[in-house]
């Protein structure tokens, strides 16, 4: 999924789903700046609490649906989901800046499709990268929790 994100290491990137901290750990490292929601605030202090213990300072998280991504910030160069949901959420689309790229588990709760969205002046257009399984996208444009 990463690689899928074609980073220079200029984006601002909206990571959806901190869980761990793991994957904000490497996008600091390949991106110029990290904004990254977590909707349960234990993961997301716990994270918080690690990235700052690696000297992480490129990374900012919040509480909040991921699937609404993160208005205050937008718009964003690349947009990485790490939780499956039933579509693309509008939102998150609507935040891609033009030029920008999506990455996206899409489909049922048992069977997604990796999907990668781009932003082109006014035109977006999806393709599928193959099949995967993630945890549920939960909240407004994701599955009920």
């Amino acid at each position: 999924m990463t690689s899928l994100l074609e980073l220079t290491g200029q984006e601002k990137v909206l990571e959806v789903g901190t869980g761990s901290g793991y994957q904000t750990a490497v996008l600091g490292a390949l991106a110029r700046r990290v904004c990254s929601i977590e909707r349960l605030p234990r993961l997301a202090e716990r994270a918080r609490a690690m990235l700052e213990n690696l000297g992480v300072r490129n990374v900012w998280i919040r509480v909040g649906n991921g699937a609404l991504g993160w208005p205050d910030e937008a718009p964003f160069d690349r947009i990485l989901v790490t939780a499956g949901g039933p579509a693309v959420p509008p939102p998150l689309v609507d935040q891609l800046a033009d030029g920008g790229r999506l990455v996206v588990p899409v489909g049922g709760v048992d069977d997604q499709v990796l999907t990668v969205v781009e932003r082109v002046g006014g035109t977006v257009r999806s393709r599928e990268m193959g099949e995967c399984k993630f945890v549920k996208l939960v909240g407004k444009y994701a599955w009920e929790s």
